[in-house]
């Protein structure tokens, strides 16, 4: 959507060069399709299955540069600790919470929000998200007043409390489409068995029938926020191969019964 250290959609990121086969499996989405060989890297970032390693992350003291491009929001739902609401911030104050090893105090920003709605987390509603101060420390930035939603996906701290970091996902909730929103009930859900792996420049290739590929970046200009994001959910098949599908509806049997020759 994907190291990040038990901020966030916890999970974890390498790279490498992926064996030769196929550009996509399954359902290709059209931007992938017939599109011209770029450049002969096979760059990729290889994210991990759905059970409870999905998305991307950063240390919290160090966003590496490779890693800080955002998760796609069915990641967050794959993942084991994640939070993953839609609410508005009501207000932020710099709170303290503890010292460092060296003694020092450990600020942080306290946004105190509305839940509208829990896709995914503990019975108990979220009071307050915590990040750090500023985005040089991978802090995340909310508007308050009450007037902006957001998606916001992090890590349960308990007791109505949620922490998120400058790799987590954080959407307004306008800028989703509409088959975003829709998926967020059930569809991706549907893909926590399978691999999505990250398309940094073409050609690149999966190495197994369990994979999607994602191009949005490699394909449009550095955008993370692409068609596949936007319109496409990487989901499990019957038998066992995963594939973007297309749309709001739930997935035809013809799609989920196929099998590949």
């Amino acid at each position: 959507m994907p190291v990040w250290v038990s901020l966030g959609c916890a999970g974890s990121v390498t790279a490498g060069t992926l064996p030769r086969q196929s550009w996509l499996q399954g359902a290709v989405s059209p931007l992938a399709r017939g599109h011209p060989a770029l450049s002969p890297s096979t760059e990729h970032r290889d994210l991990p299955r759905g059970r409870g390693l999905v998305a991307l992350g950063r240390a919290a003291r160090g966003c590496p540069l490779g890693s800080s491009l955002p998760p796609l929001p069915g990641w967050c739902f794959c993942t084991a600790p994640a939070v993953v609401i839609r609410a508005k911030a009501v207000s932020a104050k710099e709170v303290d919470s503890g010292n460092d090893i060296y003694g020092n105090p450990i600020k942080r920003i306290q946004y105190e929000i509305k839940q509208i709605k829990m896709f995914k987390g503990p019975d108990k509603d979220i009071e307050f998200i915590y990040t750090a101060p500023s985005t040089a420390v991978c802090g995340r930035l909310l508007d308050t007043g009450g007037k902006k939603e957001y998606l916001i996906a992090g890590k349960s701290e308990g007791n109505g409390k949620m922490h998120i970091t400058l790799c987590d996902l954080v959407s307004t909730w306008d800028s989703l489409s509409p088959t975003q929103k829709k998926s967020l009930n059930q569809r991706y859900q549907m893909g926590c068995e399978c691999k999505i792996s990250r398309c940094l420049s073409i050609p690149c290739f999966v190495s197994s029938s369990d994979e999607c590929l994602w191009t949005d970046w490699a394909m449009e200009k550095n955008n993370v926020d692409g068609r596949q994001a936007k319109h496409y959910a990487c989901i499990k098949r019957s038998d066992g191969s995963c594939a973007w599908y297309r749309g709001m509806a739930p997935p035809k049997q013809e799609f989920l019964d196929i099998e590949d020759p």
